[in-house]
């Protein structure tokens, strides 16, 4: 049976890579860790709670002691690194706090990895794999007026926020221990998902939140900034794949081929919000234009050439499509919505539990 030790696994992205996998594989066993801060939220894994095959750690990644403790107790057979403060905005108002979680937590991380998995002849573990999981705003920005330009996994590292240099640094400590040690390590980098669980500060969820309470939908500058938007489960795919089939050592690009303006984003979803609800009080009137943000990158779009012709995965959902799934999801768990929004996810004890 395989181990999968999944970091941040309560986040958003996480959550769904492991009901991905506890949905796709019979014969596994997923240990999760998740530091349960103000977006990890326990609700995420309610579908899972009682299953045997799925383990939750509360631990921060940054607790080498506790990390060594879950690796010696449950000895994965891959590692995959979610675990980070994702949010820019938050990045821009206190960056220490995204150097000591996103570069020290991932150090951390690695160093544990390395001292369960290192053998003393200098050779590792056969079998064991550490993904860590990056973002496309390591790059920095591409100009609106090129549409030919794209990220690509050689394109010159050149983060605009503290953000985006805090992944930055924690990519490349890990390609370094590869260099270095030798450690089986890949890196993904995605564009901008999108889907059900995403907490809401994020673009998506936020409108569609703002917009069900007939609230202003705040939208940066001339709204013009685009983006790579991928459905989250297909990045879960895209890992899964590069996990059993990437180079070690090697960068894979995962992006969507589903750039839009953040402008036409919130018109979107007033759209289909409207639609789904037949509410008349949810128009473009509510759209108001902020101060755009620090540092704000003004395109962003990704190249996966290489993870098709190494791997064969490719995105399977359009645009138009996710986002009426998306907001289909949010219509059918306003419950969810609203416990998250309260924080009352972070005293959230599943059933199996509290009958214990």
């Amino acid at each position: 049976m395989k181990t999968y030790l999944v970091t941040g696994g309560a986040g958003f992205i996480g959550s769904n890579f492991v009901l991905y996998l506890l949905d796709k594989y019979d014969d596994i066993r997923v240990v999760n860790v998740d530091a349960l801060t103000y977006a990890g939220n326990r609700e995420n894994l309610r579908a899972v709670e009682s299953d045997p095959r799925h383990i939750f750690v509360q631990a921060d990644i940054r607790d080498t002691a506790a990390i060594e403790d879950v690796l010696a107790t449950y000895d994965p057979d891959y590692v995959v690194n979610f675990a980070a403060e994702s949010h820019v905005d938050r990045s821009i108002a206190n960056p220490g706090a995204f150097a000591d979680t996103n570069v020290m937590g991932t150090v951390s991380m690695l160093n544990a990895v390395r001292r369960a998995w290192e053998q003393e002849d200098g050779t590792w573990r056969a079998g064991k794999r550490y993904l860590q999981v990056g973002t496309d705003e390591v790059y920095g920005s591409l100009p609106l007026d090129d549409p030919e330009a794209f990220f690509r996994e050689d394109t010159p590292l050149n983060p605009h926020s503290p953000y985006s240099a805090s992944k930055a640094a924690a990519d490349q400590f890990v390609l370094a221990y590869h260099d270095t040690y030798g450690m089986p390590v890949v890196v993904t980098r995605c564009s901008n998902n999108y889907g059900p669980f995403q907490f809401p500060e994020k673009l998506i969820p936020l409108m569609i939140r703002n917009a069900l309470a007939h609230e202003p939908l705040p939208v940066y500058g001339d709204g013009l900034n685009v983006r790579d938007w991928l459905f989250v489960e297909d990045h879960c795919k895209a890992i899964d794949r590069v996990l059993e089939q990437g180079r070690l050592g090697q960068v894979y690009n995962v992006g969507g081929h589903n750039e839009r303006p953040n402008i036409f984003i919130v018109k979107k979803i007033i759209e289909e919000c409207a639609s789904a609800t037949n509410d008349e009080a949810i128009t473009e009137e509510l759209i108001s234009y902020v101060e755009d943000r620090k540092g704000h990158d003004r395109r962003y779009g990704i190249a996966p050439d290489k993870i098709r012709a190494e791997i064969g995965w490719e995105p399977e959902t359009a645009f138009e499509d996710g986002i009426v799934r998306t907001i289909d999801w949010y219509l059918d768990n306003q419950e969810w919505l609203d416990h998250v929004l309260s924080g009352e996810y972070r005293s959230y004890v599943p059933a199996a539990e509290q009958e214990a």
